[in-house]
Parts: structure tokens; C-alpha cells; sequence
């Protein structure tokens, strides 16, 4: 079967992210691999082996079965060859699974002039075997370790131990040389034949044995050991032809032959099978057969076109006979056999992530790790079946097409294939590529295969996530990228055998500006926090691509403030926006975003300035909305630039509940002058509200009339009432709160108040009249006449002096007695009581009314006297009889009042005298109140002892300086006198001290008391 030839399509991740395999690789799309996977079950090998000699011819039966299944399989796949067009179609954009690196530095001198014929790889070395003997030891980097010639001519096949200490080569001169590369230790056989193939026992290094098999054209494959005497030569098998390749591992040894592939087992020393090669398969020498242990159970085979899988397990235990006596104890399964269409090169075993198919719901099953076919494939340019034609035409070698390199699954599906871009690929044919892997750890992202070519060391590599964000990036899938991206750790990012990093920022870059162009700004704001993190400029560039499209409001939302903080023009050119397109989210804006990261002052500015092109009102529910967005920002923006007084002006067009407690707390009383009825209509429309809700409120505790009232130093009155005139009611309630608090404040609109009081407090109108002097009484009396307010009347008249008008409109408009004669009692004019009795002669009611209220002002008698004979008045003997009581009870009364004051005066006079003639105690520490020293300073001090209780010295005093000799007339204590000559001497001397002193006590005097 032909396969499509694989497009040249460059394979890179990207230039910016610095692939380096875009020479290298050609990716194909994906088709699929004809083949079959062959398995025997127990009872079907139990039967072949009773008819079969021993082990070998059992699996080569097997061999045979497997085969003729793989054809069968290979007819049936023809029929769906016409629908691989199809899907590489759809597959084509499939991501590739691998990603290649050549090998530089010194490999490209070296094989300047030599090219390579055979690779061993070990311990993360290269060994290196060219056409011209030499051996190049290298490590990854492409660094040459060591170099020696151990051959004349070329290296056919080489292998390195585990250690990477010894190097075994094989070369066409017919020697094996084994040369350790730390130590002087070497090894060199001459088989006197070209040798072909070659494989050290496992832990070559770590055995005395040093043993090892080799094979070539001789057709014998021996296998030396060392003993005692040097090394021994053992022939495991010969006579089937050449040996073209031998591989060994643990117990086992796999080789190949003209005949198909044979497996030794060393401990029991027999051969434990035989798998023939394919029926028509071509010349063995013309395709090179490759063999690759798996583990220690699985053999990898791949000669021609077609791969088979040999597992080993231990022979089922049976009754021991004759016939199975000498079989050996493990058999051979061949469990699949695939047919490529292509030649095989090299195969490697290749563990991978395989995502299960879809279910019947369309999720996805779980991804599980799956062992695939590593295949290095050769598409010959001849048909090796006409090799002995006589046409020259045909005879001519072809130009070759590039290798490619396969994962094939194990059901036969053809994952990824590349076509490899190796130097000189024109003039190689498929013996000439090899193909080797590298232990790097298990990992599977860190496994590494070499490719080798006789001029190129080719790298092979899993792609990593590094290198799936590459290709997500290179195929516009930056979403997807960036995701990826931003999972990998800051190690993975800087780290790893891609040898570049995945610089998040540069693929939002990317994302951005597609996103951008295909018009998609709302995804592109979004993804710019991610993209610009905390770059100043690379925020300010984007935001100002977002304006230049006209698309700035989709970023506004995630533009940051702080960390970072931009330029304060991007955030004025978005305010400014805002300014123009939605007033609401400017006002939104100025609220969330600190003040700090934009001017202010150039803010208010604009606003002001947009603010003048829309019509207003005082009334809030007048404005349009974009005015009410508009002073709400500049209350906010003046409050937050310390100017609460040009804020308060928007503060009351919004009517702010919070108004007050602004004027109060930033002393802007001064600003209010001019803001008067503002203040006045809010504050009465909050008390609506109040009252409307329920709440108690009322006029006299209008907030705003009592701030304006409080404060009239700052706020003028004239100044206030200047602004209420066109609101009535507002002055009144102004004018009304001015008086209670002083009068002389609201002097000079006094007229004006009582025109105010008739109009809207009817009631208190008399109140004001009578505690008001301010106002005219003659306007005040024409203002009352207009709306004929008869009490307010009364009044005025009676302070103009017109009682007898006043008198009569009570008695005639009002008709009340009572308030007669109360104002004639205000007045206290005796004509005004001479009219009132004279006017109630013919009116019984008011002669009651008059008996009733008789006093010090209305004489009975004289009321009595002006009764006529024959009037009949209603009540009048319960009037006599109550005057009769009345001046009984004065009578009581004053004669009551007589004898407890008689009895109080008594009782003082008592008190008081007790309290003069008693004595009191006068300590030795007294000191006198004038010259504050000890009254008792000698026994010849005189001491005066007033009413008051004050005792002072005698001396103290300057009216009674001569004192002293009255003292040694009157009260000589040697002198002995009558009792009654005592005392009367005694009241002759103190009438003498009392004539000297003029003042009485001295210290209540000098108090102000008085004696």
C-alpha cells in the first residue's frame, strides 16, 4: 500500500518564540496504518505444540497465521483509502506530538569529511560511528568527549553498556573492539569476517564475564565470554546465512537472519522460538531488520514494511511425557503484525497521553497513557522488485523522498507522522538512518530519541506545554494560549529543552491586537488586566488604542487606580468621555475612583461647562437627569477639594438630607447668605415628607429658619428678607422666629410682620400687637379693618388713645361684658368706666355682668344708683347677694390678716431682743476683724461688743481715742460700789461710746451692712 506523499508545511511555534526546528520537520497529515494484531489463546498453542518437535517450529506457524491475517486486513483497508483524502482534510490543523533539534557545534566539522554509520546512546552520551572507523563520544549539547579510531573501515553497528563506560563496535574490517572510556581497559577480536551486529551483556561493566555476541556475514553468531584463560568463543548459531542485527537484554537474545528472527535464553541455553520472515518480503541486506527490547518480556521487530510484537512468558505447566520433555520453559506470542507503507528504519517503543473517543453523549472519557510505535520510515524511490532488470532508465537510482518519522499505535492507527529535513536525504537510502533512544529519567514530557542521518544528528523530543502554547500562538489560538500559559509555574516558563520562554505578556500582546482587528474590544478589555498587569505604559498605549477605535467604554471598566496608577490624562480623557456620553457613569466613576489620580479643578472645569449648556431649575424634580448627574458630581468633587462652599449651592438643588450638618461642620453660614430660599424650600420639603410619613413635626422647628435666625451675624437680615419677599410664608416664618428671639432684630420689619400675621397666624396677630412696639398703629389698625379683625381692633384703638371707640366696638361688635370691663380696667380712666355704666343703664345683661366684677374699680353703690326703678334685670338678686358676700368675706380677711400680723411682729421683737442681750463664747485665739490681732492683748484692753456680735478693740476705732479715761472713772475694778451705782455706770459709759461712734459697728460699715 502508498501512503500521500507529506506536504512541506513548516512545523515552527512561532518566530517570536524561537523554534528551531523549522528546517528540520515537515508534518504530514494524520492517515492510517494497515495492519492486525494477532494473539493465540492457550488452548490453541497447547494444540500446535502436540504437533511440532519443539518451540521453534510452534511460533513459526504462529509467524505464518499472523502474517496471512495482516494481508487479509491489508486487502480490506484498500477499500478505505478513498476516505483518508478526507480526513487529512479535517486533521490537518491536528497539533504535531513531536519536536526536533539538530545536533551543533563540533558534530559538523567532524563530519565534514566522514559521515556516520551506526549510534550508541547511554547515560545521556552519544557514540558516534562513522564510515571512516572513528569513534566521536558526545554529549547532548553536541560537545565532543572523547574521539579514537579503533576500525579501518566502517562501523556497521555499536552498542554501549549501561554506564556508558564501555563502547563495543562493530566494523565491516572484520573486528569488534570494546573500549572503556575512563580506563585504559580494551578489548579487540578479529572475526576474519565483516561483522555486522553486536551487543554486550547487560551490566557489561559491573561482570568479570565481559561478555558479548556479534555476527556478520559469516553467518555464525558468537557469543565470547572471559574466563581464566582469556575469552571464551561460544557459537549460539549458525548456517541460516548472515546475521544482521543482535540485541541482548536480561536473559534473553533476539537475533535476525535471512530466516526470520530467533531468541536464545541463556539460562537454559536453548532457543525458545523462531519468527520467519514475512512471505515476499524483499532482500534482507536491501532493508535493514531492527530489533528493540521493550522490557524484559516484549520484543519490538521491524524489518521491511511490516512490525510484529513478541511477548515471552513461561510454557504453561503440563503432565510431563516424552513429547514435551525437552522444550524449552518459555514460548512466544506474536501479538500483532502491521504492515506499513513504507520501510522501516528504526522503531522505539513510545508512551503517550491517547484521549479515549467521544461517548454516545459527547463527553469525553478519561486520558489514559497508552504505548505507541515510535517508527522511523523510508519510502523507497525504486521497486526493489525490479533490482535485476536490464532497462538502464530503471536501473538509475532515484532521488530519494525525506524520512519520516511515525507514531503508529498498537491497533495499527497512524497518530503523526513528520518528514524530516535532513542534509542530504536525496542521496540515502533506508540503511543509512538510524534511530536510538535516550534514558532521560522516565519522564514522559523529558523523554529524548535521536534520529541519525550520515550527516545530521537530529534531537526528538515530546512537545511540551511550552510547545503547545507555541503552536496554539502560531495558529491564532490565543485564548487558548494564554490559558496554558498562565498554568505553567515561573520555572516552566524560564525553564525547560524548549531553550526559550513563554512570555505571557507578548501572547496577550498578540491576542489583543487580533481581537482588536476582528472589532471584538469587549473580549479585549477584558483580557487587558491579564495582559498589562502593573505596566504603566503598556496600559496607557492600550487604553489609548481602545479611544482611537472608539471604543474607550469597553476598557473604562478595568482600568486600574492603584497598582499601578496611570498617568492623571488617561483618567481625565475617560472623565471627559463620560462627561459627553453618560452622565451617570461619570458620576459612578468620581465616586469609586480616589481623588488623587486626576486634577480635580480641570474636572470641575468640564462639568461646569456642560452643566451650562442644559436648562435648570430650583425644583429638582424639574431638571432633566443629566443635570441632576451632573451637580451631584459637583457636590462630590467640591466637597472632596475642600470647597464645601461652592458645594452647597448643588448640596440644596439636590436637596441633600445632610445639608445642615455641612453648613455646621465647615461653618459656611457666610455662604448661605445667598442662598436663602434654596435653604428655606428644602428644609420645608423635608418637612412635608416628614408629615406625609407620619412623623411629628412642626413649623416653629423649621431647621432652616433657625440656623438663618442663629446666626444673623453672618446672614444679614435685610439680606434674608430681601430673598423671601416673593415667598410670603417663608418670611413670615422667618420673622416670626427673629421676634421671639429679639425683638429689636425684627424692629425694622414690623409693618411687614403684621401684615404677615393677618394673613397666615390670624390668631396670634393680638399677641404681636401687644408685645410689639415697633409697628405703625395706624397702618397696623387699617390692616386689621381690611380683614375686620375686631379684638386686633380694640387694641390699636385703645393704644392710640381712642378708648370710647375701642369700648364701644366691644360692646357693640363683640358684646362681651367680661372683656368691657377688662379693657376698662387696662385703661384706668374713669370717663371710660362713666360711658361703660352709662351705656349699661338699658341693658340688664350688662348690669349683671357689671355686678358680677365689681371691685376697687366700680363702686356698687354707684352701679346700684343707676339702676332704673321698674328694669327688669335677670339675676340681679344672686348679683347682690354675691356682692354682699364678697365685701363680708374682704371684711374677714383683712380683719385675719391684722391679727397675724400683730402676732408675727410680736414674736420677732421677742427673738430679736433674746438674741441682742444673750451672751456668746469669745475664745482666747479671737483676734479683732480690723487689725486682725488677739483681742485680749492686756488685761487694760478695752473691748466693744456690738449688737451684731462684733467685738473689736476700742483703740481701733478714731472716734473714741480719749476712751480710756472714762474707763478709770466708771470701772476702777479696785473700787467697790453699790450694784446700782455699777450698772448705772455702766449705761452712762456706753451712751458716751454710743455718742462718739457715728457709724455703729465698724465692720459692717466698712461691709455696707449697716449696724
Amino acid at each position: 500500500m502508498t501512503s500521500e506523499t507529506p506536504s512541506v508545511v513548516s512545523a515552527g511555534d512561532g518566530d517570536s518564540l524561537g523554534d528551531s526546528t523549522n528546517s528540520l520537520v515537515h508534518p504530514r497529515g494524520t492517515s492510517y496504518t494497515h495492519g492486525s494484531i494477532t494473539s493465540t489463546d492457550k488452548d490453541e498453542h497447547e494444540g500446535t505444540e502436540g504437533n511440532t518437535e519443539d518451540g521453534e517450529e510452534n511460533v513459526e506457524a504462529l509467524g505464518s497465521t499472523g502474517s496471512v491475517v495482516a494481508k487479509s486486513v491489508a486487502e480490506e483497508g484498500e477499500d478505505d483509502g478513498e476516505d483518508e483524502e478526507e480526513d487529512d482534510e479535517d486533521e490537518g490543523d491536528e497539533e504535531p506530538t513531536l519536536k526536533y533539534e539538530r545536533m551543533t557545534g563540533p558534530i559538523n566539522d567532524l563530519l565534514r569529511k566522514d559521515s556516520i554509520s551506526s549510534i550508541a546512546v547511554s547515560n545521556k552520551l552519544v557514540a558516534v560511528g562513522t564510515h571512516g572507523g572513528i569513534v566521536h563520544v558526545l554529549d547532548m549539547s553536541g560537545n565532543r568527549i572523547k574521539s579514537y579510531k579503533p576500525h579501518q573501515a566502517s562501523i556497521i553497528d555499536m552498542e554501549m553498556d549501561s554506564t556508558a563506560d564501555f563502547v563495543a563496535t562493530a566494523s565491516i574490517d572484520g573486528q569488534v573492539v570494546i573500549q572503556s572510556l575512563s580506563t585504559q581497559e580494551s578489548y579487540m577480536f578479529d572475526m576474519k569476517r565483516p561483522i555486522r551486529t553486536v551487543a554486550l551483556e547487560p551490566n557489561f561493566a559491573k561482570k568479570s564475564t565481559r561478555a558479548f555476541i556479534c555476527g556478520g556475514l559469516a553467518g555464525k553468531l558468537v557469543l565470547r565470554e572471559k574466563g581464566w584463560l582469556g575469552h571464551k568463543e561460544s557459537v549460539l548459531h549458525s548456517g541460516e546465512g548472515p546475521i544482521w542485527n543482535v540485541r541482548w537484554r536480561s536473559h534473553l537474545i533476539a537475533w535476525t537472519n535471512d530466516l526470520g528472527v530467533k531468541i536464545y535464553d541463556t539460562r537454559s541455553q536453548m532457543r525458545i522460538t523462531y519468527i520467519e520472515r514475512t512471505p515476499d518480503s524483499p532482500r534482507a541486506d536491501l532493508f535493514k531488520s531492527t530489533l528493540h527490547w521493550q522490557d524484559d518480556t516484549t520484543l519490538l521487530i521491524a524489518w521491511a514494511d511490516h512490525i510484529k510484537v513478541a511477548r515471552i512468558r513461561a510454557r504453561p505447566r503440563t503432565a510431563a511425557t516424552s513429547a514435551n520433555a525437552n522444550l524449552p520453559p518459555l514460548i512466544v506470542e506474536v501479538t500483532a503484525v502491521l504492515q506499513l507503507d513504507c520501510m522501516i528504519s528504526g522503531i522505539l517503543p513510545h508512551p503517550m497521553t491517547h484521549s479515549a473517543p467521544k461517548n454516545e453523549n459527547g463527553s469525553i472519557a478519561s486520558r489514559t497513557t497508552l504505548t505507541s510505535f515510535l517508527v522511523l520510515a523510508y519510502e523507497p524511490p525504486d521497486d526493489f522488485e525490479d533490482e535485476m532488470t536490464d532497462d538502464r532508465a530503471r536501473q538509475a537510482r532515484k532521488t530519494a523522498d525525506r524520512p519520516e518519522l511515525r507514531i503508529i499505535s498498537p491497533t495499527g492507527e497512524e497518530l503523526s507522522a513528520d518528514a524530516l529535513n535532513v542534509t542530504g536525504y536525496q542521496s540515502w537510502g533506508c540503511n543509512d538512518y538510524l534511530l536510538a533512544e535516550v534514558e532521560m529519567g522516565g519522564n514522559e514530557t523529558e523523554r529524548c530519541y535521536i534520529v541519525g542521518s550520515p550527516k545530521d544528528i537530529v534531537f526528538v523530543r515530546p512537545r511540551d506545554r511550552k510547545d503547545h502554547i507555541a503552536w496554539l500562538v502560531e495558529r491564532q489560538r490565543y485564548e487558548e494560549a494564554l490559558d496554558e500559559a498562565e498554568k505553567l509555574s515561573e520555572d516552566e516558563q524560564t525553564s525547560g529543552s524548549a531553550g526559550y520562554e513563554i512570555d505571557v505578556v507578548s501572547i496577550g500582546e498578540r491576542y489583543l491586537r487580533y481581537l482588536v482587528g476582528e472589532g471584538d474590544f469587549v473580549k479585549a478589555a477584558r483580557l487587558c488586566p491579564k495582559v498589562c498587569g502593573h505596566d504603566v505604559k503598556r496600559w496607557e498605549d492600550w487604553i489609548f488604542v481602545f479611544a482611537q477605535n472608539r471604543n474607550l467604554q469597553a476598557v473604562i471598566p478595568f482600568i486600574p487606580t492603584d497598582a499601578p496608577q496611570l498617568s492623571h490624562l488617561v483618567y481625565e480623557m475617560i472623565l471627559g468621555y463620560f462627561i459627553s456620553h453618560d452622565k451617570e457613569a461619570l458620576l459612578r466613576t468620581i465616586r469609586d475612583w480616589p481623588k488623587s489620580i486626576y486634577d480635580m479643578s480641570s474636572v470641575i472645569v468640564a462639568i461646569q461647562s456642560e452643566l451650562e449648556r442644559i436648562p435648570m431649575s430650583s425644583s429638582l424634580k424639574t431638571s432633566s437627569a443629566d443635570a441632576v448627574w451632573l451637580m451631584e458630581c459637583l457636590a462630590d468633587l467640591y466637597t472632596a477639594n475642600r470647597q464645601p462652599g461652592k458645594a452647597l449651592q448643588y448640596f440644596l438643588r439636590l436637596r441633600r438630607p445632610n445639608v445642615f450638618e455641612l453648613i455646621r461642620e465647615n461653618n459656611l453660614f457666610t455662604d448661605v447668605k445667598d442662598q436663602v430660599l434654596l435653604l428655606v424650600e428644602f428644609d420645608q420639603e423635608l418637612n412635608g415628607k416628614r408629615k406625609e410619613e407620619g412623623a411629628a413635626t412642626t413649623q416653629d422647628r423649621s431647621e432652616a429658619i433657625s440656623m438663618l435666625v442663629d446666626h444673623t451675624h453672618s446672614i444679614p437680615v435685610d439680606r434674608v428678607v430681601q430673598q423671601l419677599r416673593a415667598r410670603p410664608f417663608y418670611l413670615f416664618l422667618y420673622l416670626d422666629t427673629l421676634f421671639k428671639k429679639d425683638q429689636n432684630l425684627a424692629s425694622d420689619f414690623a409693618d411687614v410682620q403684621v401684615k404677615l400675621f393677618a394673613e397666615f397666624a390670624t390668631s396670634r396677630l393680638i399677641e404681636y400687637l401687644r408685645a410689639s412696639s415697633y409697628y405703625n398703629l395706624e397702618a397696623a389698625y387699617n390692616i386689621c379693618k381690611d380683614r375686620d379683625l375686631v379684638p386686633e381692633m380694640v387694641f390699636l384703638l385703645g393704644r392710640m388713645g381712642n378708648n370710647k371707640q375701642a369700648l364701644t366696638l366691644i360692646i357693640e361688635r363683640i358684646g362681651d361684658v367680661q372683656q368691657a370691663i377688662e379693657f376698662a380696667k387696662e385703661q384706668n380712666d374713669d370717663d371710660l368706666w362713666e360711658d361703660l355704666l352709662k351705656y349699661s343703664e338699658t341693658r340688664p345683661t350688662f348690669i349683671r355682668g357689671l355686678l358680677k366684677n365689681v371691685g376697687a374699680e366700680i363702686d356698687p353703690i354707684r352701679l346700684i344708683r343707676r339702676i332704673k326703678n321698674g328694669l327688669e334685670i335677670p339675676g340681679l338678686q344672686e348679683a347682690l347677694i354675691k356682692i354682699l358676700h364678697d365685701f363680708q368675706l374682704q371684711i374677714s380677711l383683712l380683719e385675719g390678716c391684722r391679727r397675724i400680723l400683730n402676732g408675727d411682729c410680736s414674736d420677732l421683737a421677742r427673738i430679736r431682743q433674746k438674741g441682742q442681750n444673750s451672751g456668746f463664747f469669745l475664745s482666747e485665739k479671737a483676734v479683732c476683724p480690723l487689725c486682725t490681732e488677739l483681742l485680749r492683748r492686756s488685761p487694760q484692753d478695752l473691748l466693744l461688743l456690738f449688737l451684731c456680735r462684733h467685738v473689736v478693740h476700742a483703740s481701733c476705732i478714731d472716734e473714741i481715742d480719749n476712751i480710756s479715761r472714762h474707763i478709770d472713772a466708771g470701772l476702777d475694778v479696785n473700787l467697790r460700789v453699790s450694784p446700782a451705782h455699777d450698772v448705772s455706770t455702766k449705761i452712762a459709759f456706753a451712751s458716751v461710746v454710743r455718742a462718739k461712734i457715728l457709724h455703729g459697728c465698724p465692720v459692717c460699715h466698712q461691709r455696707g451692712d449697716g449696724c
